[in-house]
């Protein structure tokens, strides 16, 4: 049996199927994607469907993304988590820079507070470490904040193991956001440290931004016409049955496959097809 929900950081349970919001935004996360009517249907609709994890983060836009989910979603309900990210400067379609000096991070989150209207986040995660910065001063940061209240949990994206293990000494992480799918395992071992401590692990590019669509798929076409699904929902489906702490997010500007992404969570992989979709990576 798979667990439809995850408890992150022990006291904050969420529905592990999720929505993203960089499919909201622009090609290399930059200005609007479409219409805000549609950005703000689809966060509507993805609540409806009882989605009660929103990952989203101040450099999608930037700003905007933060600004649709406020406007969509506010007041939030009492099981909604929106998790979002600082820490990164956005400059321009896929350009970036780092900023984790503490008054940087201090800045980022409560900027993030002002546009998202609460008083608190629920996950808020260290988008990258800045390597200008020493790592026990960038938590110390974010450290402050929960103090304050101004977060819940701590998380981090994009680690490696060993910077897992690091940051732990610092603080208690509560999630990690690393890429991970059916055909990119590199981090495995960081997922396997999450599984053992019990974080929870928000895989980004769940489905692989198309590498789905040529590789793999002979297998991926069988599984799926088993189960009457599409490739995407078993490529979904796989993450949900590999380990109890993948929560995917997925996002997309399409109500369609909105609804395509949230019914993958009824699709149930036996221990054979699991098998033989590990083989793929």
């Amino acid at each position: 049996m798979v667990d439809a929900t995850y408890v992150i950081g022990g006291d904050l349970p969420v529905r592990r199927l999720g929505f993203g919001t960089g499919g909201l935004v622009g090609p290399g996360y930059w200005g609007p994607r479409g219409g805000r009517a549609e950005a703000l249907a689809l966060l509507h609709a993805a609540v409806e469907r009882g989605v009660t994890l929103i990952d989203t983060a101040d450099n999608y836009g930037p700003d905007l993304a933060e600004e649709l989910v406020a406007e969509a979603l506010h007041p939030y309900g009492g099981d909604l988590v929106v998790a979002t990210k600082g820490g990164v400067v956005r400059t321009g379609p896929d350009r970036w820079h780092t900023a984790g000096r503490p008054e940087q991070l201090r800045a980022a989150c409560e900027a993030s507070l002002r546009r998202l209207r609460t008083d608190r986040i629920g996950l808020y995660q260290l988008h990258r470490f800045d390597p200008a910065v020493p790592m026990a001063e960038q938590l110390g940061a974010l450290l402050e904040l929960r103090q304050e209240g101004k977060i819940w949990h701590v998380g981090l994206d994009t680690v490696t193991s060993a910077e897992l293990e690091e940051a732990l000494k610092y603080a208690p992480i509560s999630a990690v956001q690393n890429r991970y799918h059916l055909l990119d395992r590199t981090s495995e071992a960081v997922l396997e440290m999450c599984g053992e401590r019990g974080i929870a692990f928000l895989p980004w590019a769940p489905l692989g931004q198309g590498a789905l669509a040529h590789q793999g798929a002979a297998a991926l076409a069988t599984v799926a016409a088993e189960h009457g699904a599409s490739t995407g929902q078993v490529a979904l489906a796989w993450l949900l049955h590999r380990s109890p702490v993948l929560c995917p997010t997925p996002g997309t500007g399409s109500l369609a496959h909105l609804a395509e992404n949230l019914d993958a969570a009824t699709v149930r992989l036996s221990p054979r097809e699991c098998a033989l979709l590990d083989t793929l990576a």
